[in-house]
């Protein structure tokens, strides 16, 4: 007989032919007894495949599981904390501690993911080996420059005006230094919420710029809770979120926005002494002062709920744009 090119003798019978029977037959599965063929492998069975796709546990429930880790993390650290107060702390120091504790929640919760995923910390958009440096310092010069232009188009426009000096010598230098503080953990806090592992997660499922459209809305969307807060708001503070996606793109890491969003809060909350999403904060420095339509001053708002922050966000992005050219740094998306 003749088979793929070689002559094989009929007269010739196999050595076990039980053992040329048995490999005619699929392997049984050793729990039902049935051949394996008539079983679904775990990695095939529906529910398995509703979890885990082919990269592990699919982003949707990762970020079901980070957001339930970092609630319960920051659950017990209020519980802690609660009933701690540092003598003379008022309303300002706990503001901060509230902050504090969020922060850590989410970025204790990372590490927890970063450990179940397999991978480093710093692939959520804060690399402790770039810490502060030129880019968050880079990032908090475009912040200062940029608030600092928009107040300035206002003065000349006639609708704000500086005012004297609220505050002098040291309690100046103290609110300075505070509100520094203050505005630096604001940022680590919504910029890791917002743009760090959450970006990271949804954008992999999705794609990076449909994860920023949405989780930019919802960063809008969380002002609405200040006091004071507008619709023209809420639609500044989220073009602003979509600005420090590109950053984030651009430059691969959030340091260049947090430091922008904390100069830009800063210059806003304590130099300018204006309202910052509706709410004005107590030791700034000017005596600042806004007169003319709302429109155009924004407001209960502040600056942000002013049609001109839309010229200086856009005009900000464009700038980024150039200076960070994709083509010129042939940069990497940091998630496809």
């Amino acid at each position: 007989m003749f088979i793929s090119g070689k002559i094989v003798r009929m007269d010739r019978r196999p050595e076990n032919p039980v053992a040329q029977f048995e490999e005619k037959q699929p392997p049984a599965n050793s729990a039902s007894g049935l051949p394996a063929s008539e079983t679904l492998a775990p990695a095939q069975h529906p529910v398995h495949t509703i979890f885990v796709g082919p990269d592990g546990l699919r982003g949707g429930w990762r970020l079901v599981l980070f957001l339930l880790i970092a609630a319960s993390i920051g659950f017990v650290l209020g519980a802690l904390t609660s009933h701690w107060h540092p003598q003379g702390a008022g309303k300002l120091w706990l503001n901060w501690l509230f902050e504090l504790e969020f922060f850590v929640a989410i970025a204790a919760s990372a590490f927890v993911m970063s450990r179940i995923e397999g991978r480093a910390w710093g692939a959520y958009g804060l690399p402790v080996a770039t810490a502060f440096g030129r880019n968050f310092w880079v990032g908090a010069l475009w912040g200062f420059f940029w608030l600092t232009v928009l107040m300035l188009i206002m003065r000349a426009a006639g609708v704000f005006y500086f005012g004297g000096v609220a505050v002098h010598g040291l309690r100046m230098l103290r609110f300075a230094a505070f509100y520094g503080l203050v505005f630096l953990t604001v940022a680590f806090f919504e910029e890791f919420l917002f743009r760090g592992y959450t970006q990271f997660t949804l954008a992999q499922g999705i794609g990076f710029w449909p994860a920023a459209f949405l989780l930019s809305a919802g960063f809008g969307a969380v002002h609405l809770n200040n006091t004071g807060e507008a619709w023209l708001g809420i639609f500044a503070a989220a073009l602003i979120g979509l600005f420090f996606c590109l950053t984030l793109r651009r430059t691969g890491t959030l340091w260049f926005a947090v430091g922008f969003h904390a100069a830009w809060d800063w210059s806003e909350s304590f130099l300018y002494s204006v309202p910052d999403s509706g709410e004005i904060a107590p030791g700034h420095l000017l005596n600042s002062s806004f007169h003319g339509s709302r429109w155009l001053t924004g407001g209960s708002v502040g600056p942000e709920g002013s049609v001109l922050v839309f010229a200086v966000i856009a005009a900000a992005a464009f700038a980024f744009d150039r200076v960070y050219s994709a083509k010129r740094l042939n940069s990497t998306p940091v998630t496809s």
